[in-house]
C-alpha cells in the first residue's frame, strides 16, 4: 500500500450524517495541506437506503475520484426499513459494509462498527479480506457514542478511529468542530473523538496507509459546481431567483437562497417550473438580471417560458442539472443525456446559448460568461451540469473568487438615448429594430423610462413589438436574430473556453464534455506518463458550437473516442451534425449504469482501441467509429 494518496469511504445510511460528517473531514485534509476531491453517491430516499461519500486527498492536483479507494469506515444504516436479506432491497442494515467491498484495494482498510454490523452477515467476508489483504478493525463506534453523548455521534467515533490509523493529528478536526458547535454538544463530541483515537492507537495496527503530507501556498476553500455557478450568479449581478425544488438544482436554489436577502435579492420558490421560469423572464423584462433552473423534469416544464424569452429577445440565465432518466429515472444519479433537450427544447427554429462546465472553476467562469452573453446579445443562456459537478467538492485557490462584481445590464439605452431613439407615429419605441443594428442585437428599453413604452408579445412582431405576419418582417426579424449566434461565436473564441491538453502530437485524441473531463484529464496524463501518445479536448461552448476548434482537433489525429455518460452518443451525434463528415474517426465511449467513469476505465478504452478493438471489462460500452 502506498502513501501518495489517501481514498476514504465513509458508508451508512441516508440521515446517518454521512455527508456533513464527510465534508468536516475533507476540511480538515485540506486545511492539513492536502488537495481533495470529493463523490457523493446516495438513494433518493429521505432517510434509510445505503449511501456514501468518498474523499480522495494527496499532495498535488486532483481532478476526479481515482480508481476504488484505500479506506473505508463502515457505518452501518441505522434507519434500516428491514434488516432482512429476503426483503425486496436486501439486508439494508449491512450494506454500507456488504457492498462497498467491491471497489475496496488491496492492501485497504475496513473500520466497521460492531455495535451494529456483524461480519456474519456478509457473505465471504473473512475468505476476502484474506485474499485482498484487508486489514480489518472492528469498533464499536455505537456504544462508545453513547458513552459520552449521543449514538449520532458514532460518526465522530470513526473519524477519530480514521485519524488514529493513518496518523493524522487531530488539530484541524477539533478546529472544525469548534466552528460548528459549542457548549455540551462540542465538550461531547470532543471526547468521543479523543476516546475512539485512544483506543485505536492502543491496538495492534498491521497496516502501513498513511494520510500524505502537502502544503498550500495560499487560502483555500472547499465548493462544489453548485458553489461556483451560485457564486458567479452573484458576481454578475444576479439579483432574483425562482424555482421549485428538484435534485440535483435544489443545491444551487439553496445557496442562492441564502445568499440574495443579504445583497438586497429576491428569491422565490413557486408552484411548479413553469411558473419559475416564467417569473424570471417578467423579472428580467423588468431590469433586474434574473436567474431560474431545474433538473430534466422540471427543465421539460420550462420550454414554454423559454421560447417566450427568446421570441421577446429577454436575457434569461437557466440552469439544467442533469440527472438519469427519462422520467424520474435515477434521480440522484449522474448522466449526461439531457445534452439534446437543453439544445432543442422550445418551439419553432429557437436560438440559445449553451455551456457545459467541467469543475467548480468552469462553473463560476462560465456561469459569468452566461450572464454577460444573455444580456449583451438579449438571449437566453444555459448552464447545464450534473449530478456529480453539482456535489462534489473541490478545494480552490480563495483568491479564485476575488472578482470585481458586474451589474451592468448589457443592451439598454438611457432615457437621454431614447430620445433619439425610432419610434412610431404613436409614440411607441421601435424596440425590435431589423435595420441599422449591430450584430443583430436592437437595444431595448426598461419599462418605465420615458420614450420606452413598446409590446412585448411570444407572436413574431413588427418593430413596435404588434403581432405581424407579413412574410417580408418575419424573415428580416429571424435572420436579425440568427446573427446573434455568430456575433457569440466570434466572442466565445475570444474568451478560449476550450481546453487541449496531453502530448500535442500525439494521433489519438479523447473529446469530452462536462462532468467527465477531470477523469479523462488524469487518464491522458498516466497513459502519456506510460509512454502512450495521447490529448484530449474538452469542450465547454455547447451551442453556438465551437466548429473550427473542434474540427482542427479531429484533424491532428487519426482516431478520436467521445467519452460521455449516455446512451444515444449525443455528444457525439451534436459533433457530427456540426462538422459534418469526420472521415469515421469518432467512435463512443459510453457509460450509463449511474456511476462516472473512473480514469481505468478511459486507460482500457483507449488501449482496446489501439489494439483494434475488444470489450471493456467495466460497465461501459466501447461502440467503434460509423460512417458519416
Amino acid at each position: 500500500m502506498t502513501d501518495d494518496e489517501l481514498i476514504w469511504r465513509v458508508a451508512g445510511g441516508s440521515g446517518d450524517g454521512i455527508d456533513s460528517t464527510s465534508q468536516n473531514f475533507a476540511k480538515a485534509l485540506m486545511r492539513s495541506g492536502l488537495d481533495v476531491f470529493t463523490h457523493r453517491h446516495y438513494p433518493s430516499r429521505i432517510r434509510g437506503g445505503h449511501t456514501y461519500v468518498e474523499i480522495r486527498a494527496r499532495d498535488g492536483n486532483v481532478t476526479s475520484r481515482g480508481d476504488g479507494y484505500n479506506f473505508l469506515l463502515a457505518l452501518g444504516d441505522s434507519f434500516a426499513r428491514n434488516p432482512s436479506e429476503n426483503a425486496v432491497y436486501g439486508d439494508e442494515e449491512v450494506k454500507p459494509l456488504s457492498e462497498n467491498l467491491d471497489d475496496l484495494r488491496e492492501g485497504g482498510v475496513i473500520v466497521y462498527d460492531e455495535g451494529l454490523l456483524d461480519v456474519e452477515d456478509v457473505p465471504n467476508f473473512e475468505e476476502r479480506a484474506e485474499e485482498n489483504n484487508w486489514h480489518v478493525y472492528p469498533l464499536d463506534l455505537r456504544s462508545l457514542a453513547k458513552e459520552h453523548g449521543r449514538e449520532v455521534m458514532r460518526n465522530t467515533a470513526g473519524v477519530g478511529a480514521t485519524a488514529a490509523l493513518i496518523d493524522m493529528d487531530l488539530e484541524h478536526i477539533e478546529d472544525l468542530m469548534s466552528d460548528a458547535m459549542g457548549g455540551e454538544i462540542l465538550e461531547q463530541n470532543l471526547e468521543v473523538l479523543h476516546d475512539a483515537y485512544e483506543q485505536v492507537n492502543e491496538m495492534d495496527q498491521s497496516h502501513d496507509l498513511t494520510v500524505p503530507e502537502g502544503e498550500h501556498d495560499e487560502e483555500q476553500v472547499l465548493v462544489s459546481g453548485s458553489h461556483g455557478i451560485a457564486y458567479a450568479a452573484i458576481d454578475a449581478g444576479c439579483r432574483f431567483i425562482s424555482g421549485y425544488p428538484m435534485t440535483p438544482w435544489t443545491d444551487v436554489f439553496t445557496i442562492m437562497t441564502n445568499l440574495l436577502p443579504d445583497m438586497g435579492g429576491i428569491s422565490e420558490q413557486v408552484e411548479d417550473e413553469i411558473a419559475a421560469a416564467a417569473l424570471a423572464v417578467g423579472a428580467s423584462h423588468s431590469g433586474v438580471k434574473s436567474m431560474s433552473g431545474s433538473s430534466g423534469g422540471g427543465f421539460a416544464l420550462m420550454s414554454e417560458p423559454l421560447g417566450l424569452a427568446e421570441m421577446t429577445e429577454t436575457p434569461l440565465v437557466l440552469l439544467e442539472a442533469m440527472r438519469a432518466g427519462p422520467s424520474t429515472g435515477m434521480p440522484t444519479k449522474p448522466e449526461q443525456a439531457d445534452l439534446e433537450h437543453i439544445l432543442y427544447t422550445s418551439q419553432g427554429d429557437s436560438h440559445r446559448v449553451a455551456f457545459g462546465p467541467s469543475d467548480p472553476k468552469e462553473c463560476y467562469e462560465q456561469t459569468r460568461t452566461a450572464f454577460e452573453i444573455a444580456y449583451e446579445y438579449q438571449i437566453p443562456a444555459i448552464v447545464v451540469y450534473d449530478q456529480k459537478l453539482s456535489g462534489e467538492y473541490r478545494n480552490v485557490d480563495a483568491s479564485f473568487f476575488d472578482r470585481d462584481p458586474n451589474p451592468d445590464l448589457g443592451s439598454t439605452l438611457t432615457e437621454a438615448e431614447l430620445e433619439d431613439a425610432p419610434h412610431d407615429d404613436t409614440g411607441k419605441f421601435e424596440r425590435f429594430r431589423t435595420d441599422g443594428v449591430e450584430d443583430g442585437v436592437s437595444p431595448r428599453s426598461i419599462p418605465g423610462q420615458s420614450g420606452g413604452r413598446y409590446l412585448a408579445s411570444g407572436n413574431e412582431h413588427w418593430p413596435t413589438g404588434h403581432i405581424a405576419e407579413d412574410p417580408d418582417n418575419r424573415v428580416a426579424q429571424v435572420e436579425r436574430r440568427l446573427q446573434k449566434l455568430d456575433a457569440i461565436r466570434d466572442d466565445l473564441d475570444d474568451r478560449d473556453q476550450q481546453v487541449v491538453y496531453g502530448d500535442e502530437d500525439a494521433d489519438f485524441g479523447l473529446i469530452v464534455w462536462g462532468s467527465q473531463q477531470g477523469t479523462v484529464e488524469e487518464a491522458v496524463a498516466r497513459m502519456n506518463d506510460d509512454g502512450n501518445a495521447v490529448k484530449a479536448l474538452g469542450v465547454s461552448d455547447l451551442s453556438p458550437f465551437p466548429v473550427e476548434e473542434v474540427r482542427e482537433f479531429i484533424e491532428s489525429v487519426d482516431e478520436a473516442i467521445v467519452v460521455e455518460m449516455s446512451s444515444t452518443k449525443q455528444f457525439r451525434g451534436l459533433i457530427q451534425k456540426e462538422l459534418g463528415n469526420v472521415d469515421g474517426k469518432l467512435s463512443s465511449l459510453l457509460k450509463y449504469n449511474g456511476n462516472p467513469f473512473e480514469p481505468a476505465e478511459i486507460v482500457e478504452a483507449v488501449e482496446l482501441e489501439q489494439d483494434g478493438g475488444g470489450e471493456p471489462t467495466a460497465q461501459t460500452t466501447l461502440e467503434p467509429a460509423a460512417g458519416d
